[in-house]
C-alpha cells in the first residue's frame, strides 16, 4: 500500500523532482531507468512516465543510448509551480523566495494599475470579498484560512489586468504564497499594514484609480521583501 494514498507515479515524482532541484543529482548526472526502478521498487513504465514529466519541466533530458541526464538550473522551467514548490522545500529556499518576490515586485504593481482600467464589476467584487476575508482571518493564527483569500486576491489582480501573460503568473504567485505559509516564512499573524493595503488596493481598482492601485501594490511587495529580510535572510 502506497504511503499517504500516493500512487507509484506520484511517489517517484515527489522524490526525484525535489532531489534534482536540491542538487542531490548534480547537472550532468546520468540516471538509469533500471536503477531508478529498483531504487523505488516500481516498474520501468512508471519511471519512464515520471521522466517524461521531468522532461516537460526541463529538469532532465533523455537520449537513446545515453540515458536520462540532469540539466543545469538555467535550463529548468522555473515558472512551473511544482518546480517552485520543490525549490521552496529545499535548502535554497531563501534565495528562491527572494527571486520570486522580486518577480512579484516587477509584475504585480503594473497588473494592479491595469486592473483599475479593465476590471469588471464581478472582479471588483471578488477583490473586495477577498480583501475582507483577509481582514477576517488576519488574527488568531488563521494562516491557512488567510492564505486562501490572499492567493485568490492576487489571482484576481493578475487576471483583471487584462494581460494574458500576467494572468498566467497566477499559479506562480500562488506557489510562493503557499510556500511562505507551508515553510513558516510568515509571522504568526499577517502584518496589519499589509492587510490594510490589500483593502485599499481593492478600493482603488473599484474606483479606477490606476496610479493609486499601482503604488499601493508596490508597497505590498516592498513589505513582503522586508519580511524576508527578517524571516529568511
Amino acid at each position: 500500500m502506497e504511503n499517504q494514498g500516493q500512487g507509484p507515479h506520484t511517489r517517484v515524482l515527489e522524490a526525484l523532482g525535489p532531489a534534482i532541484t536540491a542538487g542531490d543529482h548534480t547537472p550532468g548526472t546520468v540516471l538509469r531507468t533500471e536503477e531508478l526502478a529498483a531504487q523505488f521498487d516500481v516498474s520501468r513504465t512508471v519511471v519512464r512516465e515520471v521522466i517524461r514529466v521531468l522532461e516537460s519541466m526541463r529538469l532532465v533530458t533523455s537520449r537513446r543510448r545515453v540515458g536520462v541526464t540532469v540539466l543545469p538550473p538555467e535550463e529548468w522551467n522555473v515558472y512551473d509551480p511544482r518546480v517552485i514548490s520543490w525549490r521552496l522545500a529545499g535548502r535554497d529556499r531563501p534565495r528562491q523566495l527572494r527571486s520570486l518576490t522580486v518577480l512579484r515586485s516587477a509584475v504585480e504593481p503594473v497588473a494592479a494599475g491595469l486592473a483599475a482600467h479593465h476590471a469588471d464589476p464581478a472582479q471588483c467584487a471578488a477583490l473586495t470579498e477577498h480583501a475582507m476575508g483577509m481582514v477576517a482571518t488576519s488574527r488568531g493564527q488563521q494562516l491557512d484560512a488567510y492564505l486562501v483569500h490572499d492567493t485568490a486576491f492576487h489571482r484576481v489582480v493578475l487576471t483583471a489586468s487584462g494581460n494574458e501573460m500576467f494572468a498566467r503568473l497566477g499559479d506562480v504567485v500562488a506557489a510562493v504564497l503557499t510556500g511562505r505559509t507551508a515553510h513558516h516564512v510568515m509571522f504568526t499573524d499577517p502584518d496589519p499594514a499589509a492587510v490594510s493595503l490589500h483593502v485599499q488596493v481593492a478600493e482603488a481598482v473599484r474606483v479606477g484609480d490606476a496610479a493609486r492601485a499601482e503604488e499601493l501594490t508596490r508597497q505590498i511587495t516592498v513589505g513582503a521583501m522586508a519580511e524576508l529580510d527578517v524571516l529568511a535572510p
